[in-house]
């Protein structure tokens, strides 16, 4: 086929030109990506619309999060043993429908509901398209697959809430969820053209059909990561350990995935494939890939959450600082994956964690005068590092592994990254509030009554508000305005302290690059 790029050595090829294939398959992975964040800003319109409190609603979002979480890591299982393209149509199928029931839900309950069976749907898009992609381009083209498939995965959570925002302000936050049907739609009507399971999938399925299958671990998977899912979303909420619920479910959630661990090791037919750690290039690559994702979506809370409630910018506006470092992901990645089938990925790797570092700590230069450009810029110089990155980490996850594992492979790389992503935003959104009241403490020790710069700062305050109020009123003012510079001062320098802690993180894991195995230029990374 011209213009093909199957490999001729495999004996298959996918019957349809490959780009097409990668095409078909990022546009339902653009969607449920973007789905992750796109209602984020919807809340406050779902629990007025519904009838609901703004804390009820966020179950909105968690219950997405912990059956997502449930499905990614059995997806590849799953594949197995009902066919890859069999069941990445069901998850589109279940993703779509719900996503309809979503927009037409009448209550809370309902919409949780429907929330849940749209994130079991979307649990199984991510591992089952990095999987087809893997499956559907040789080794010295799969980096250029990879990195369309990066462009929607790092796109994604980017643009989403700023669309969620126009969505809901310019017609209801109903369309956030039907806005996926027609995409939904086509996506299945293209994947049933083009999407084809290689003669080793039918293999593996029919091995599948003969084993047995363990419930012990579909428990255990689903107990431990589904309550962890939910002490990450709800810890900071609930004050952590202090609240019953969060610690109970700590400790289930604890037992379960070490009981799970130990299950899954010793098992002949496991749900999950745990061995496939014993890799060191696949070990470094998913811890790798839950670091990065926790600093990025760490930072893509972070900084719009700074301009909103310290700068007064708008939703839209914030979603404005984001959205450049989309598109230079977009001009980066095609690049990366040019590079990835020339260079040994372990250096593109460093060097995008270098990048990402240097870009994070330059976020410590943070104050309340900074303008949109400055913030703006940081966040293009960390979208160009996780270019570096993503395409770079999934090639050498890969490395030296047997073609039956890709299911297995793309499921773990998935998990690593959301449950990255899940520990960095609980960790800054911690961390944030725990620094602020730190700070606003010391600062606050500092007013004493006869300190000199505050009887200054009272006097000249008290002075110009006594134009519109008498001086009993300007004095109390005067010290509300300081005693909310105090606050605002505090914010700073907390953020300033979870950016330096987040740059720390990024530039520590360059240490473990070097342990994953060295990928030779146009190497095959499967089966060699």
């Amino acid at each position: 086929m011209p213009g093909s790029s199957y490999d001729e050595s495999q004996g298959w090829h996918p019957g349809h030109n490959p780009w097409a294939v990668a095409l078909t398959v990022t546009l339902a992975t653009f969607m449920e990506v973007m789905d992750t964040s796109i209602a984020n800003v919807a809340l406050p319109h779902i629990a007025g619309g519904l009838s609901a409190g703004v804390d009820e609603s966020t179950w909105v979002l968690t219950s997405y999060l912990v059956s997502n979480a449930i499905v990614l890591p059995i997806s590849a299982w799953l594949s197995d043993r009902f066919g890859r393209k069999a069941f990445y149509m069901s998850c589109v199928t279940l993703f779509t429908a719900s996503s309809f029931l979503c927009g037409l839900a009448p209550s809370l309950p309902i919409l949780i509901f429907f929330r849940i069976l749209q994130g079991a749907g979307g649990g199984g898009l991510g591992p089952s398209e990095q999987a087809i992609l893997a499956d559907t381009f040789p080794a010295a083209k799969r980096g250029m697959a990879f990195a369309v498939y990066g462009m929607a995965v790092v796109l994604a959570p980017a643009i989403g809430p700023t669309l969620g925002g126009w969505i809901t302000d310019h017609y209801s936050w109903r369309w956030i969820f039907y806005v996926n049907v027609p995409f939904g739609l086509l996506s299945l009507s293209l994947t049933s053209i083009m999407v084809q399971d290689p003669p080793h999938l039918k293999r593996a399925k029919e091995k599948a059909k003969g084993a047995p299958v363990d419930f012990m671990g579909l428990v255990l998977v689903a107990t431990g990561l589904g309550m962890l899912q939910v002490v990450l979303d709800k810890g900071q909420r609930d004050d952590w350990f202090a609240s019953t619920f969060i610690a109970v479910f700590s400790i289930v959630s604890a037992c379960a995935l070490i009981w799970f661990v130990v299950w899954e090791w010793n098992q002949k037919h496991p749900i999950v494939d745990l061995h496939l750690f014993k890799n060191p290039s696949f070990a470094v690559a998913a811890g790798l890939m839950a670091v990065v994702f926790s600093s990025l979506l760490g930072c893509t809370v972070l900084l719009p959450e700074f301009v909103q409630t310290q700068m007064g910018y708008t939703a839209e506006k914030a979603g404005e600082v984001l959205s450049p470092g989309g598109f230079a992901i977009l001009l980066f990645m095609p690049l990366i994956g040019f590079l990835v089938s020339r260079v040994d990925a372990r250096y593109l790797i460093a060097l995008g964690l270098a990048i990402i570092s240097a870009s994070i700590f330059n976020m410590t230069n943070l104050y309340l005068g900074v303008d949109y450009r400055t913030l703006m810029m940081w966040r293009v110089y960390q979208a160009i590092g996780m270019a570096f990155i993503f395409v770079p980490v999934n090639t050498i996850s890969y490395n030296g592994m047997p073609r039956e594992a890709s299911n297995q492979i793309s499921a773990l790389m998935n998990l690593m990254r959301n449950v990255g992503g899940s520990v960095g935003i609980s960790a800054v959104t911690t961390l944030l509030a725990r620094r602020q009241q730190l700070h606003q403490d010391y600062l606050a020790q500092h007013l004493f009554q006869y300190n000199p710069f505050l009887q200054q700062s009272l006097t000249q305050l008290s002075g110009r508000l006594q134009e519109r109020a008498d001086a009993t009123q300007a004095l109390h003012q005067a010290y509300g305005q300081i005693y909310e510079s105090v606050g605002r001062q505090a914010s700073v320098l907390a953020y300033v302290d979870v950016f330096w802690i987040l740059g720390a993180v990024s530039a520590l894991s360059l240490v473990f690059v070097f342990f994953a195995k060295k990928t030779e230029p146009g190497q095959a990374a499967m089966g060699h």
